[in-house]
């Protein structure tokens, strides 16, 4: 009986999980971010690093998140076609999303074509006029 007295002011403790055990780094560095303010930054980052699990390879290879701000998740496609087609399965994406991440985080896509090409190359561009003598 005075061994057991002994162990625990040593600060030994029983077999269940407690406090003092040791805890995965996920976790800690997860409770360090929300007392510092970040979790909001750590959420994107993994929202981005996960997206080809998330929404899946075939919406990944044609959608690429570009940022993510007040809860509107910003979407650039590869295509005006693939950005018909996110934008009829939005709700679907919103669905995996809060699924992988929780709910919250994101609530609404934004989802946007390609890049537009430029018109406006070369010294002797008029400022003005469009594209007129382009196709001749």
């Amino acid at each position: 009986m005075g061994g057991a007295k002994r162990l625990r002011r040593r600060g030994w403790t029983g077999s269940g999980a407690d406090p003092w055990d040791p805890q995965p780094l996920g976790r800690l560095v997860g409770q360090v971010a929300k007392k510092r303010g970040w979790d909001d930054k750590v959420t994107t980052g993994r929202l981005f690093a996960e997206w080809d699990r998330i929404v899946g390879e075939d919406v990944s290879a044609h959608a690429t998140p570009e940022r993510l701000e007040e809860g509107v998740l910003y979407v650039r496609a590869s295509s005006t076609a693939w950005a018909t087609q996110l934008r009829l399965v939005a709700a679907d994406i919103l669905r995996k999303i809060a699924a992988a991440m929780g709910p919250g985080h994101v609530r609404r896509l934004r989802i946007q074509g390609p890049d537009k090409p430029s018109w406006r190359k070369g010294p002797l561009h008029v400022s003005g006029r469009g594209p007129r003598d382009t196709y001749g």
